[in-house]
């Protein structure tokens, strides 16, 4: 009854129909090889390193993208987000266990969000889709971070200035397991998830990959 009053419509263009309808699922463009070895950053070869994480302390391993961050998948991420539609979380988990190979072992854990936000949107995106590739994945989950609060919002700062605004603004909950999967929404500048690697790695983590839905490109 619901769907026939309330009909599901396509995330990023509207339609009646699913989710996310087969022709904006084909246009989403794929974060696919060759790519940067540590930051996953697409490129004409593959490098160990490239001009956008040499030189950078990055706490995590790897990082790895389903998609490109444009218009398309911008769309979707404003759905998802800001629109309340948490029905995107599983499509967003279909999406990048379809381009992202499953971490071998280890637990998956999430970005945390700010607690106001999450209030207001009454959800949390990255962690519905942490719990969405746990279950595909077959892999535990686990609430391993923090985040304290006043943190001002990563999207309204420029790029210089996110790196120190969340520099010391999460904490590990508690000893962390060696191996930790690290899922957030969108991969920007990076500064975000290198600031939780190194709360992981402080509270016991060896290696930490990183899993984005999407990722910025420059």
């Amino acid at each position: 009854m619901g769907q026939l009053l309330f009909p599901r419509r396509c995330g990023v263009c509207d339609r009646v129909g699913g989710s996310l309808c087969h022709a904006c699922m084909t246009r989403l463009v794929r974060c696919v090889p060759p790519l940067c070895e540590r930051c996953g950053a697409p490129g004409p070869w593959p490098v160990r390193r490239c001009a956008e994480c040499t030189g950078r302390r990055l706490a995590f391993a790897s990082a790895r993208a389903a998609l490109v961050y444009e218009a398309h998948a911008r769309a979707l991420v404003s759905a998802w987000k800001e629109r309340g539609r948490r029905d995107l979380a599983s499509v967003a988990a279909h999406i990048i266990s379809e381009s992202v190979p499953r971490p071998a072992r280890g637990v998956i854990t999430f970005v945390p969000g700010d607690r106001d936000r999450g209030l207001r949107r009454g959800h949390v995106p990255a962690a519905a889709l942490s719990a969405q590739l746990a279950e595909r994945w077959g892999l535990p989950l686990q609430e391993l971070l923090v985040r304290r609060p006043g943190i001002e919002r990563q999207r309204d700062l420029p790029r210089a200035e996110r790196r120190r605004n969340v520099a010391g603004a999460f904490t590990a909950r508690g000893p962390v397991p060696r191996h930790v999967c690290l899922v957030d929404d969108v991969y920007t500048t990076g500064s975000t998830v290198t600031a939780c690697a190194t709360a992981l790695r402080r509270g016991g983590a060896i290696h930490v990959r990183v899993v984005c839905l999407a990722r910025a490109v420059r």
